[in-house]
């Protein structure tokens, strides 16, 4: 809380200031003080922490002559002025009124008048000017003077005759309601420099302020990290002296923003907002707040991730693979040699061979496990479909765009992995852009030009020979190359039948439990899974204990209910080219029916989608 001083000349006043206070302002300190005292006096009231004084005459000027500390001045009311023309009359109706404020002055005339007397003013700026002033006052006819304390002090030295003007008890009370008034704007700008001071300090952006002669005014913590300058060497100087190339005296001169702002300072790339201070529609100063490039980069992409989180996390671990055989504990070790890089890697099995459980695995082994991962299947969605999710879109990018855009999967991505599931189903347009994003680490948006940097580590998968599709012109040669960079090959499930008991008892296992009971497999089931070929490796070997905890009656299975399951439901039939043709021809129909539209051929086929799609690619129709 502010300290208030209330300075009175002496003894007798202290007493009485004392007594007048006491009831009301009890807070304010009372105590003796005259003018030549202030050195004295100015030490004591910044010892004591006081921030308001009050005090007349002298005094007042003896204070601001070597302190800067607010001073609130005693009134000299017309009562008084009364009073002691009253006392000076005794000596002659010729008055000599010595004063140090021109307030004080105000009204004499008329009050003269009244009262029927001559009062000649003199004005003193200083307390060393009272003495030459009284001097002169009674060489001109003065028969007494009126003052204050350093007056009256003066007309004693002198042996001259004096009125004491003295301060009344409303005087006082005035004063001090103002002082209080005061007390209260200081708190209150206090409160603000306070605020402001503990923004400058603890923001994360730097700021710096500049006053209206562009000289600094204000340099965080933040703006010496950025700029590598102490704050106390460039607070006081000219900012065009200090830093140059930031411009911020422009502002002042234009009155005008400059926002992203780029410049380099100390061989960093800075973002600089720079904004005028306005006062009366006049620029009074300007503030820059700057942020290193890289952090908005790095804050850019949390904010995507945290925004824009659909799930897109890894659930499996290497320690989530179940293996027995030689083979896969080899494909584990060399793929926890790539997590270690951030080079792409190219999967390649038969469908269900487990291809992104490694990928998932890979990218949580990484040091990119706590960043998004992103899976996409390229075979499930059309080729427009799939470049707008890949590399995103801006408002009216194409027909029933989103109106607010959308983030790319690969902006998402940001920081962390994106798996391409299928990569062989790429047309040729997207696989140029999926180069771009390999070669530039950029991706641009449909419908925009912006180019948005991206930090992401893909790891592609195919159950197509690559390397075939790229000598027959189906896949680029220079996306190929670039994927194929680490490769692991995941080997079928017939090649590593040391893994299908694991992997069957494990699936029967949890499926049985789900229904409240506890089916294992006989060793003769286990030796018939092991010589079964599995075309649709785990993935089939996991529906068909699925359907085996379903149908099963006994708690172990035998080869009997395994080999209705799994050749007679599993067994695919050739497909003979009349069947095929039979097929097309159908899509080709429920096309035609629908008017075009796929989602209906789809439904009408009763497929999905997706479903559709492959068929449509498989078969070569061009539709």
């Amino acid at each position: 809380m502010t300290k208030i001083l209330y300075l009175v000349p002496d003894d007798s006043m202290l007493t009485y200031t004392r007594e007048i206070l006491k009831e009301k302002f009890p807070d304010i300190i009372v105590e003796k003080g005259i003018w030549d005292e202030g050195a004295t006096i100015t030490n004591k009231i910044l010892a004591k922490g006081i921030e308001v004084v009050i005090a007349r005459g002298g005094t007042i000027q003896s204070i601001r002559q070597v302190a800067n500390i607010t001073v609130v001045e005693t009134p000299i009311t017309g009562f008084d002025i009364i009073r002691s023309v009253q006392e000076a009359i005794k000596y002659g109706k010729k008055i000599a009124l010595i004063a140090f404020s021109s307030s004080m002055l105000e009204g004499v005339d008329y009050l003269a008048h009244i009262l029927g007397v001559e009062i000649k003013q003199y004005f003193t700026e200083y307390p060393s000017e009272v003495e030459a002033a009284v001097v002169k006052a009674f060489a001109e006819g003065a028969e007494v003077v009126m003052g204050g304390i350093t007056t009256t002090h003066v007309a004693k030295k002198l042996n001259l005759p004096y009125a004491f003007i003295d301060s009344s008890k409303e005087s006082i009370f005035q004063a001090a309601r103002e002082a209080k008034y005061v007390e209260h704007a200081l708190q209150i700008e206090k409160t603000k420099k306070g605020m402001f001071s503990t923004v400058l300090d603890y923001s994360y952006e730097g700021i710096i302020t500049i006053d209206q002669n562009c000289i600094i005014t204000g340099f965080n913590p933040a703006a010496q990290q950025l700029t590598k300058i102490v704050s106390v060497e460039a607070i006081g100087q000219k900012i065009k002296k200090v830093l140059p190339t930031l411009k911020l005296d422009q502002v002042v001169e234009t009155g005008l923003s400059d926002l992203h702002y780029l410049v380099q300072i100390k061989g960093m790339q800075i973002m600089c907002n720079k904004v005028p201070i306005i006062v009366n529609e006049k620029p009074v100063g300007a503030v820059a707040t700057m942020q290193d490039v890289t952090n908005i980069q790095q804050m850019e992409a949390q904010i995507r991730r945290d925004i824009h989180d659909r799930g897109h996390r890894a659930n499996f671990t290497f320690d989530d693979i179940l293996v027995n055989s030689p083979q896969i504990c080899q494909a584990i070790e060399i793929s926890k040699e790539f997590a270690k890089t951030h080079s792409n890697v190219l999967i390649l099995g038969e469908t269900g061979t487990g291809k992104e459980v490694f990928a998932q695995s890979i990218h949580n082994y990484s040091k990119r496990a706590k960043g998004p991962f992103v899976a996409i299947n390229c075979a499930a969605l059309p080729s427009q479909i799939l470049e707008s999710e890949l590399f995103g879109y801006t408002s009216g990018a194409f027909t029933g765009a989103n109106k607010e855009g959308r983030l790319g999967l690969f902006e998402v991505a940001h920081g962390g992995t994106v798996f391409l599931d299928e990569v062989a189903e790429m047309d040729f347009t997207t696989q140029g852009k999926l180069l771009r994003v390999l070669q530039e680490k950029v991706v641009v948006r449909l419908g925009s030009d912006r180019v948005i940097p991206v930090d992401v580590r893909i790891i592609a998968a195919t159950n197509k020979k690559l390397k075939s599709l790229v000598l027959e012109n189906q896949f680029r040669d220079d996306l190929y190359y670039r994927l194929n960079v680490l490769r692991l090959t995941l080997p079928p499930l017939r090649e590593r039948r040391l893994d299908i008991a694991i992997y069957a008892q494990s699936f029967l296992s949890k499926y049985a439990s789900a229904l409240g009971r506890k089916i294992t497999l006989s060793k003769s089931a286990i030796k018939w899974l092991e010589g079964y070929p599995w075309p649709g490796n785990i993935r089939e070997l996991q529906n068909a204990m699925e359907r085996t905890a379903a149908i099963c009656k006994t708690d172990v299975v035998d080869v009997t209910v395994l080999s209705q399951i799994c050749e007679d439901e599993y067994r695919l039939p050739t497909m003979t080219s009349d069947s095929l043709s039979l097929d097309a021809q159908n899509i080709l129909n429920a096309i035609s029916e629908a008017n075009g539209k796929y989602t209906n051929a789809a439904k009408i086929l009763g497929i999905s989608r997706s479903t559709l799609w492959r068929k449509i690619r498989r078969l070569g129709l061009n539709i």
